[in-house]
């Protein structure tokens, strides 16, 4: 069983996607629409991999990527974004992201696909 997380301040998004990889019974998700309060959890290193939406109120993902990398450096993170100026995917990619899937998704398949090849399956 792979644990996943997933967050976003967009509830839709998040009832979408965890209603979607869910079908997969190797998935375990849980997810977090506000990353201030996710992120003493999302540090422990009890999930697998992390999807996070990079522009949200409460924290930037950007923010969230460090703080959970510098007390788990191998923790796998896939960042969501809508804003994918060539300036934010190196900023992720600097600070240790594994990946990242555009918003909107061209495809659940695609995110699915992402989230599948993250742990090479």
């Amino acid at each position: 069983m792979k644990n996943i997380a997933i967050i976003d301040d967009e509830q839709d998004i998040l009832d979408m996607l965890k209603k979607f990889l869910s079908r997969r019974e190797a998935f375990q998700i849980d997810t977090y629409s506000n990353p201030k309060e996710a992120v003493n959890t999302l540090k422990t290193g009890k999930y697998d991999l992390i999807l996070s939406d990079i522009m949200m109120p409460q924290m930037d993902g950007i923010q969230l990527l460090k703080e959970v990398k510098e007390s788990n450096p191998s923790q796998k993170m896939i960042m969501l974004t809508a804003y994918s100026t060539e300036h934010r995917l190196i900023e992720c990619e600097t600070h240790g992201a594994d990946d990242y899937i555009t918003k909107p998704f061209i495809s659940l398949r695609d995110v699915e696909n992402k989230v599948l090849d993250s742990f090479g399956m």
